[in-house]
Parts: structure tokens; C-alpha cells; sequence
């Protein structure tokens, strides 16, 4: 995986699936995982790490607890650790997230949108 050339728009199109984050690349510690969102996710931390939202495609309102965050392609929010949020998305968004290898999508929320990460 590492030294391949990805392109992100052949890897979205590979895939149908929402709130299931797709490996497409790593480099050290980190994963670059693409996802697809639409609807509301869970309420949730990650209390060891930040995690970086990319918007390809679509607009995607990232709920804090204090504001609202709303992204559109190309535009980019970094969640602090230990900051509440919760991913919404009206529409189908395409986002490209960064965040250390076995991040669990939901935190300590858990539950049923809890997705096992697969390689592409």
C-alpha cells in the first residue's frame, strides 16, 4: 500500500457503503481511510488522538457540543482529542480521514455503527 499511487475518486467509486471507513494508505503510525456519511452519526470522543476530516465531495456538518463546524469540498477540521462531536450529513459526503492505526470510528460510544476498517 505504501508507494502505490491512490486515486481517491477510483477508490470512492469502489464502494457504496456508509460510515464504513476504507484503508487506502498508511504512513508511520497513521491511517488514510476514506468514508462515505449521510445521516447522523453517534455523539462520541477520542480521548488519545485528534482526528482530521477532508472533504472531497458533499458538505458535512461536524456538531460540537459549543458550534457547529460546516465543511465543503476541499476543506479540512481537525477534531482536538477529547472533544465531543458528531459527523451529520444531509446529503452523501466523501471524506478522507487521518488518524493514528486502530482508531475506532465511534470512540468510546461504541454501538451498532462501530465499523471494522477494511484495506482496499
Amino acid at each position: 500500500m505504501t508507494g502505490d499511487v491512490v486515486d481517491i475518486n477510483e477508490k470512492f467509486d469502489l464502494f457504496s457503503e456508509r460510515w464504513s471507513p476504507k484503508l487506502v494508505a498508511s504512513l508511520n503510525d497513521y491511517e488514510v481511510k476514506l468514508v462515505k456519511i449521510q445521516g447522523e452519526f453517534v455523539w462520541h470522543t477520542h480521548e488519545d488522538t485528534d482526528e482530521l476530516f477532508l472533504v472531497v465531495d458533499g458538505r458535512l456538518t461536524i456538531q460540537l457540543r459549543d458550534r457547529d463546524v460546516v465543511l465543503g469540498p476541499g476543506q479540512l477540521f481537525v477534531v482536538p482529542r477529547g472533544v465531543e462531536h458528531c459527523p451529520r450529513a444531509d446529503d452523501e459526503v466523501k471524506v478522507l480521514l487521518l488518524e493514528p492505526a486502530g482508531v475506532v470510528n465511534t470512540g468510546d460510544a461504541g454501538g451498532d455503527l462501530t465499523a471494522v476498517v477494511e484495506a482496499m
